[in-house]
């Protein structure tokens, strides 16, 4: 290394220790009027993303049974507010917060679902509106079940990714809020007033990274060999129409009125359908020469079966499209084939995959949305709450009763603490502490 060289790289050393609290490199996020430039293919960037992912998820079945089975099985996960600590004040907070939470214009599963359609388009921003809890009063901004006169959450409301005008972003790079196209102008959301949910938050994209991303060229083949195979059908069925026309009609000197009656018989071609409003009016005329048929309208059927198995086709691209999201448990008892081992395996990483996305949910309410609702009414840090989700797999009874016999033989005693565990977990009533008078 030569002199100057080493003279560069110290007074670099010198200049990361001065800025030790900034920042020096960047994440690589390209960014061009406000909107994230991180995908490659021309499909999936911008509005045109958000038209195909919302088809995906709307038209495919595959990928709409998937959707569904997540929102469905974390819309019935149980969310508890846990105290900081034993403290009285720390237990009231956790109360406050359970309060709130249940205090929401909509039940908060629907908040979870609302926050879950992250999952195709990558990302999902909610605008959060407080209220000053005033009890039952007309007016919405102070209507609630308790009359405290505390602040808390009114709404936490989705705004539709098909209306993201564009981001805003400070002058490191950083998120400063959502720009929503509303009609005929723009309104911006600064982030202080959103939570902004992703699948992954890698570049510090605020647009994430669909679920549906690697699914979307499966998706494509099996969309076009859909159309094919449907047309095949209706072909086969149909037959293949062909019309017969005089050979002047076809020629470069046809008169107006020839190519006139021509079009018309062309869009008879094409238009033709086996329904039950069928039928046809066809010019009939021969050649008073040889005494043939001018004009004939006539259907060319199908000469056997097709080489390629278009069922078989689909059936691979739509499991392709669900083990992008590992969520090919949906297809177990479909494909006739695989172990109960091997399901089980597809089920714990389907389970995976839901608690990643809860822990998701979890962990943007617990950095941001907990802590605001906790400067707006001035309470101390000591005493905020964290939100925590519950198990989301559900437990094996027939599994749990094998493991519980064997470490019954073993010699452990089902403690009050294991009991009650076993009861929840089982469906089964608490007993009474006291005996009930009859």
């Amino acid at each position: 290394m030569t002199a100057s060289e080493n003279g560069s790289a110290t007074a670099a050393l010198r200049k990361a220790e001065v800025s030790a609290y900034g920042e020096i490199g960047a994440s690589g996020l390209r960014v061009s009027g406000g909107r994230p430039q991180d995908e490659f293919h021309r499909n999936l960037r911008g509005d045109r993303a958000i038209r195909i992912y919302r088809e995906m998820a709307d038209n495919d079945a595959i990928v709409g049974a998937m959707l569904t089975a997540i929102d469905l099985t974390l819309r019935k996960v149980e969310w508890d507010a846990e105290p900081a600590d034993e403290t009285p004040e720390a237990q009231m907070g956790a109360e406050f917060l359970a309060s709130c939470l249940g205090d929401l214009n909509v039940p908060w599963n629907q908040v979870v679902s609302a926050a879950l359609s992250m999952l195709p388009y990558g990302w999902a921003f909610m605008e959060t509106v407080y209220k000053i809890r005033g009890g039952d009063v007309e007016d919405p901004t102070r209507r609630s079940k308790y009359d405290d006169g505390l602040v808390g959450w009114r709404k936490h409301a989705l705004r539709a990714q098909e209306t993201r005008a564009r981001w805003a972003f400070g002058p490191d790079g950083g998120l400063r809020g959502f720009v929503q196209a509303d009609g005929s102008r723009e309104v911006t959301i600064p982030i202080e007033k959103g939570l902004l949910f992703r699948t992954t938050s890698a570049r510090s994209n605020p647009e994430g990274r669909s679920i549906l991303r690697n699914a979307y060229r499966s998706w494509w083949m099996k969309k076009r060999i859909e159309e094919l195979e449907g047309i095949g059908i209706e072909r086969d069925l149909a037959g293949l129409p062909i019309a017969l026309v005089p050979p002047e009609y076809l020629d470069d000197g046809a008169s107006a009125e020839q190519k006139s009656v021509l079009e018309e018989i062309k869009k008879i071609v094409r238009d033709i359908k086996r329904d039950e409003q069928e039928g046809i009016i066809f010019p009939k005329q021969t050649d008073p020469d040889s005494g043939a048929d001018l004009w004939e309208l006539k259907l060319l059927t199908s000469g056997g079966r097709r080489q390629f198995d278009t069922d078989a086709i689909i059936a691979r691209y739509d499991q392709r499209i669900a083990m992008t999201a590992l969520a090919d448990v949906i297809l177990l008892g479909h494909e006739k084939v695989g172990s109960q081992a091997l399901g089980s395996e597809k089920m714990a990483l389907f389970h995976t995959a839901l608690t990643a996305y809860a822990d998701e949910i979890e962990d943007v309410m617990n950095e941001y949305a907990i802590p605001r609702l906790w400067r707006a009414n001035g309470f101390p840090t000591a005493t905020m709450p964290h939100l925590e989700h519950g198990d989301i797999e559900q437990v094996d009874l027939a599994a749990l009763g094998e493991y519980i016999k064997a470490i019954s033989g073993a010699g452990v005693v089902v403690d009050p603490t294991l009991d009650s565990y076993l009861r929840d977990v089982g469906g089964m009533p608490t007993p009474e502490t006291e005996p009930t008078q009859v």
